[in-house]
């Protein structure tokens, strides 16, 4: 039942690195040239959102390095539905301990959507009311300040993973989904066979967990491909996809200040998981999170955010 808390990857590190990169605009690669192609992008990916944290008791100051939070929402997004966030992904960094931690909340874990007034998978929230359902929903479960969001649309894998040229990724395992065959073993993937790729789950006897992995290989190959030279000549093409299906409520003076002041907490990642008990509930499966198990996450994302941990009754 107890989470996996200090495993280090540096897998983890190299994706997550260069999320923040491309998404703050602080990769080398983006020369002072294209600087207002970058520029232009993030005024595109931004969004304004009714939010504000009930948990955060003082505003966030880039300038004194106060530890953030951000929430990656990895959205399932078809034509004539909204979907569902198949990817819930916490992140809290703390530049003053050179820090970040990381938790993946598994989308059938069953807690109280915040503005519904039912309990339900927390994936679901997303369906329901948005990206501020969905923040208020996690800051509950978690019970942290959300600050930030960057919403993804997973569809944009196929979109990104055409405008880098491909990628190539380490399959564990061989398998067949909607009519492509993956093998086993170091494969070279189209947008379209990345996002099949990213999308399998009852196959994988990892389920929800496997998928996850999955994406962020994907995430992984997309970052080191696209920082690559010879993916200059493209760089328009990523951009543009990456405006049309990344969203987020930071701006871009914000994604300035976070890539000045808190770009030394790449330095040390740290991935948490959350684990539980799988059951049905009217015949709808749920992972029920002992609170145990969900008290300890949230003391540890506290501690790292130099919050007040909750007491252990």
């Amino acid at each position: 039942m107890r989470a996996e808390r200090r495993k280090k990857k540096k897998t983890w590190l190299r994706w997550v690195t260069g999320l923040l990169v491309v998404l703050f605009a602080g990769a080398g690669i983006f020369a002072y040239s294209i600087y207002h192609h970058v520029k232009q992008t993030a005024n595109q990916m931004h969004e304004n959102v009714n939010w504000k944290s009930e948990k955060r008791k003082e505003n966030v100051s880039f300038e004194r390095k106060t530890p953030i939070s951000i929430l990656l929402i990895g959205v399932d997004e078809r034509k004539g539905d909204r979907g569902r966030a198949d990817t819930l992904i916490v992140m809290t960094v703390n530049p003053n301990k050179q820090s970040i931690d990381m938790v993946s909340v598994p989308r059938d874990t069953r807690t109280e959507i915040v503005g519904k007034g039912t309990e339900d998978k927390i994936n679901h929230s997303y369906a329901f009311g948005g990206v501020e359902m969905t923040m208020a929903t996690v800051e509950h479960f978690l019970d942290i300040p959300i600050d930030y969001y960057i919403k993804v649309n997973m569809e944009s894998f196929r979109d990104i993973v055409d405008a880098v040229g491909g990628v190539t990724v380490n399959n564990p395992f061989a398998f067949t989904y909607e009519g492509t065959h993956f093998p086993k073993g170091e494969i070279t993937l189209n947008g379209d066979e990345a996002l099949k790729y990213s999308r399998m789950r009852k196959e994988d006897p990892r389920g929800d967990f496997g998928r996850q992995d999955r994406q962020k290989q994907i995430i992984q190959a997309i970052i080191e491909k696209g920082a690559s030279f010879s993916s200059l000549a493209n760089y328009s093409d990523v951009l543009a996809a990456i405006g049309k299906n990344v969203k987020t409520n930071l701006t871009f003076e914000e994604m300035k200040e976070i890539q000045a002041n808190y770009k030394d907490a790449r330095k040390h990642i740290k991935q948490l998981h959350i684990t539980g008990q799988g059951t049905k509930i009217n015949g709808i499966y749920y992972l029920l999170v002992p609170e145990s198990e969900r008290l300890a996450i949230s003391n540890e994302l506290k501690e790292h955010l130099e919050l007040k941990a909750t007491a252990v009754k």
